[in-house]
This record gives C-alpha cells, structure tokens and sequence, in this order.
C-alpha cells in the first residue's frame, strides 16, 4: 500500500500535482490505483458547474500500468512512499477506500482548499493509521495558502494565471496554515507524509522515485504583469496631461474601457462570492477597486448626468481607501493591480471634476 504523487504539468488543472493511492494484492495478481481525481467532460452543463463549483469528482480505480502510461506520455515524474502498516491498519485503510467505491459514496463535491484528490488520501492514511504525528513543520511559519498557490505558479511560469486567480480568491487563503493544512497540495503531504510517525516509527518508507519526468521548463518574469501595467498606466496618464488635439478623444476611450473593465471584473468577483459554492472566493477585498457599478457609469459618460460626478467622487474615495490600506488588509492583493489602482484613482478625481473631462 502507497502512496503516490505527482509532479506539476503544463496544464492549469495539473499545475499543483496529483496524489493517489497504490494498492498491491499478491493473492488477487492486481495492482491498483485509487484517484480522486476524476471527473467527466460529458456531465451535463459542465462548465456552468465548474463555474458554480457544483461539479462532482469521483474516485475511480485501474491499473498501475494504466495510470503511470498519462504521466509517461506527459513526462512528469511519479513518486511513491510506501506505508509502514500492519494489517489491521492496512485494512482500516482498505476498508474506507471500498465504502469510497461504493454507489454514491464515490462522488463528492470538489472544494480546492478542504476536499481534493490530496486531502482525500490524506484523511484516509491518517484516519486509519492512529496516532500519526508530525512534529516539524512542513512550510515555514506564517506560510497561507496562498503563499503555496504562488509557489507553484511561479514555478511553472504562470505569472499571468497568477494574477488572475489572486483576483478571484478572497480572505480563506490568506490565513496562516497549520500541517494538516498545508497538505492540501500533494507535494506538502508527500513532505508531511516522510515527517510523520507512529511509535517513534516512520509511517512511511523513504519516497521512491518511480516515474522520471523532465524538470518544468516555463522561463518567465515573475514581475512582467507588473511591468505590463505599469507601462499602460503610465500611458494613460501621459495622454490624460498632454495638449495635443485627439487626446481628449482618446482619453474617453481609455477612461470607458476601464470602467468596462473594471466593472465586468467586479461582476465577476461578486458572481464568484456570492453565486457559487466556491469558498475561497468568499470575503474578496478586490471587489474594492472592481466596483461592478463602474459598468453603469462607463454608459453615462458620454452624457454625463449630475450624479455621475457624485459617483466618481465616492469611488475615488474608495481607491484612495484602498492604496492606504494595501499593505495592512487581511487580503494580499497582487502588486501588478497598484498602478491599476493609481491609475483608477486619478481618473475618478478627473472624472470628478466639473466642466469637460481632462
């Protein structure tokens, strides 16, 4: 009986790795792999539910040879660390993966944080195996998990997703982790799975390296999203002081684009909040510089209503609140969205002003 992890892949569904669980039976010949992993693209309204965060994994189970066949044709490495158990724990464990089998037990609903592939394999060894412990910390102190959700993006050279997910997750994954925690990701429960034991006694053997992958290869800046945002803020706001006739005009442009922008994202964010199961979205201090109603004013610019001034001058406010406050939030919000949020507040001031729009 062991347990298995996966390198990252190339894709954003294998970035943070992969855990299942071995089971080798002499008298029945069979070698079979566990993973909670599963689910169908042919489920009815996929996306919608993948969206919504109502999509239903399942465990399901095939050969060894099958399952290290994927990891072989995408060159990622196999690691496996095998459990020091007797039997009466050995089938404990089996025990909990047959009821996992079985009907509707196999599916459950994913949650990213608390109920994935990894944490699932954990409960069952830990469960089952009593008494188990980790005396060291497996992340350094202070450590969220958001902190390890960086720590995989940047190392796959994801700096652009990187952004976009820090958009997404609210207040959950800002928290300092505990052990149990931290094992969420399959790499961490690999590391606290060779630091726990049981009687003074490991729980598991030293990890072996079945699979030879090839090391990710994703040369990228982890600050180009900065960089890039950056420039354009900068951009905007030399066009928004310049003289030169098409400025003004151009200007427009740029201030109904960002208020479309901002106000679509800040849809989002809401409709991830408050519209769907997914609680790492929850508490999201984004949504403060990603006013949804921005959406409403970017269609009355052109007129320019009274209240409209009103309105520029509270969100300006608001981004005012937000710049003071960036560093000492219960959130950490991504340094590429600071000149974004400069820029915001620029523009609203101007925005507030009376007469034409400079």
């Amino acid at each position: 009986m062991s347990v298995i992890t996966c390198s990252p892949g190339d894709e954003l569904y294998s970035l943070f790795g992969h855990t299942a669980l071995r089971v080798i039976d002499s008298a029945s010949h069979s070698d079979i792999v566990y993973n909670w992993g599963t689910f169908s693209f042919n489920e009815p309204n996929f996306y919608l539910k993948f969206l919504r965060g109502n999509l239903l994994y399942y465990v399901s189970a095939y050969s060894f040879t099958d399952f290290l066949e994927e990891y072989t044709v995408e060159h990622r490495s196999v690691y496996e660390q095998e459990l020091n158990a007797d039997s009466t724990v050995k089938r404990k464990i089996m025990d909990a993966v047959d009821h996992n089998m079985e009907g509707p037990n196999r599916f459950y609903k994913y949650d990213f944080l608390l109920d994935n592939c990894t944490t699932r394999v954990k409960n069952i060894v830990f469960e089952n195996a009593a008494g188990a412990t980790i005396d060291q910390k497996i992340v350094p102190a202070q450590t969220t998990a958001r902190d390890l959700i960086h720590y995989y993006l940047e190392r796959g050279g994801k700096p652009w997703t990187e952004l976009g997910i820090d958009i997404l997750l609210g207040t959950p994954v800002d928290r300092p982790v505990s052990n149990d925690e931290a094992m969420f990701m399959p790499e961490f429960f690999m590391k606290g799975l060779a630091n726990a034991k049981k009687s003074n006694e490991p729980v598991v053997s030293d990890a072996t390296l079945v699979l030879q992958g090839e090391p990710q290869q994703h040369p990228s800046w982890k600050w180009l999203p900065l960089m890039v945002l950056t420039i354009a803020s900068l951009c905007i706001f030399l066009i928004s002081v310049m003289k030169q006739n098409g400025a003004a005009a151009t200007l427009r442009i740029f201030d109904a684009l960002l208020l479309y922008i901002t106000g679509l994202i800040g849809i989002l964010i809401t409709f991830m909040w408050f519209a769907t199961d997914h609680t790492v979205c929850q508490d999201n201090f984004n949504l403060a510089w990603a006013l949804p109603t921005n959406l409403v004013a970017a269609f009355f610019l052109t007129k320019r209503p009274p209240w409209l001034k009103t309105y520029f001058l509270v969100a300006a406010i608001i981004a005012a609140l937000v710049l003071a406050t960036w560093f000492w939030m219960p959130q950490q919000l991504n340094i590429a969205l600071l000149p974004v949020v400069l820029l915001l507040l620029n523009r609203y001031v101007k925005l507030a002003q009376p007469g034409p729009k400079r």
